[in-house]
């Protein structure tokens, strides 16, 4: 843990801890219970691989070298942690270079242990409501191994998919079969668009490069973003200013111009890579998950409906709600497209970055056929 006179950025072993204290029990399972649904995961994870495969024809062999893991939160919390180790040490190192000029003092106040009880804060709200998810940044540690020269590791948090099939309801082998499609399209996105991870990782790099860490432009930035949840706005901001701060998140408000540009082409990516698993899980649906229809009507439910006013306010607050417009946006882009052109004319996405939907495209996916498919092809 890199460090500047024994003073740590982020205290990622008090995180670690934070979050497993702090997040909230799993179900009720017997031993013998535990092990049937770890059991049954692993099985789905891989009969998975040629379902999807098949079904959207990006072929691969690569996947094995991304390994499959069937954790609990706590596990999830350590391996997320690791994540954020690697991907942000730029920014890390960047900050602490900042420390020894002016208004480091103020830097220095926060601490690395504060920051660390708020990472593991954050982590313990969501380590509760993850159900799986590609890990494309993993480093390999003593206990959670990952793909090889950059490879990332595929998770299923099997606590949470008990929690949600009981909560919904459905047939538990049904679900747990269409949770590992969609988690497997990830992993099959990876593995077969060799470009993507780097690709990814550059525009996060770009992202973070762009980030104040000047501490009184950190700090206006925030007040500026509070004043504007607050509806502490001045009346020449006028009503449009006003709805279109509110469909912000916070996380949103204290960026720069410059990172607003390159978090539209993420966001665009991210809505084409949700939208595409959504797509592919409800494809494949019919042919191996006898219940998919119930299942989706259900799931569907319970993304409207949300949780408690607390829950749905720290999801506005951290940006989790333009999660849930990727996962709409980006399925209604990929039907569409498919309709157009089919599954090959589709996959014509992968080609390279310059053929990625932007986000206008996402929202009018007739322009990227006419911009990626043009007369005469």
């Amino acid at each position: 843990m890199t460090s500047i006179g024994g003073a740590e950025m982020v205290d990622w072993n008090l995180a670690v801890a934070t979050a497993t204290r702090l997040v909230r029990p799993g179900p009720e399972v017997s031993r013998d219970e535990a092990r049937a649904v770890v059991a049954e995961l692993r099985r789905h994870a891989k009969s998975s691989e040629e379902h999807v495969r098949s079904f959207t024809r990006m072929g691969t062999e690569d996947t094995h070298d991304t390994p499959v893991l069937v954790v609990d939160r706590a596990g999830w919390v350590r391996a997320n942690v690791a994540g954020f180790r690697e991907i942000l040490k730029p920014l890390l190192d960047k900050m602490q270079d900042r420390r020894t000029g002016p208004g480091g003092t103020v830097l220095g106040a926060v601490g690395g242990k504060v920051t660390g009880v708020e990472l593991g804060m954050l982590l313990s709200f969501l380590a509760s409501r993850v159900l799986g998810q590609y890990e494309t940044f993993a480093p390999a540690t003593r206990d959670l191994p990952a793909g090889a020269n950059g490879g990332g590791r595929l998770l299923l948090v099997a606590p949470n998919i008990v929690h949600v099939e009981r909560e919904l309801d459905v047939d538990p082998h049904d679900f747990r079969l269409w949770v590992c499609l969609h988690e497997e399209t990830h992993r099959t996105q990876f593995t077969a668009v060799p470009w993507l991870r780097d690709h990814l990782e550059a525009e996060i790099q770009s992202f973070l490069g762009e980030t104040e860490v000047d501490p009184m432009t950190v700090l206006e930035r925030v007040r500026e973003a509070a004043q504007s949840l607050s509806g502490g706005r001045t009346e020449a901001d006028g009503a449009e200013g006003a709805e279109a701060e509110e469909s912000r998140s916070l996380v949103e408000l204290v960026q720069t111009p410059a990172q607003r540009e390159i978090l539209a082409r993420l966001t665009a990516v991210m809505s084409l890579l949700e939208g595409h698993a959504d797509f592919v899980m409800d494809g494949v649906g019919p042919d191996v998950v006898p219940s998919v229809g119930e299942i989706r009507e259900k799931f569907q439910q319970r993304r409207a409906r949300g949780a408690s006013r607390l829950d749905q306010a720290l999801r506005k607050l951290l940006g989790l709600d333009a999660k849930l417009r990727q996962y709409r946006d980006g399925e209604r882009f990929v039907r569409a497209v498919v309709d157009e052109v089919g599954m090959d004319g589709f996959n014509r996405v992968w080609t390279s970055p310059n053929t990625l939907p932007t986000k206008a495209e996402i929202a009018k996916p007739a322009d990227w056929v006419a911009r990626v498919h043009r007369k005469g092809d």
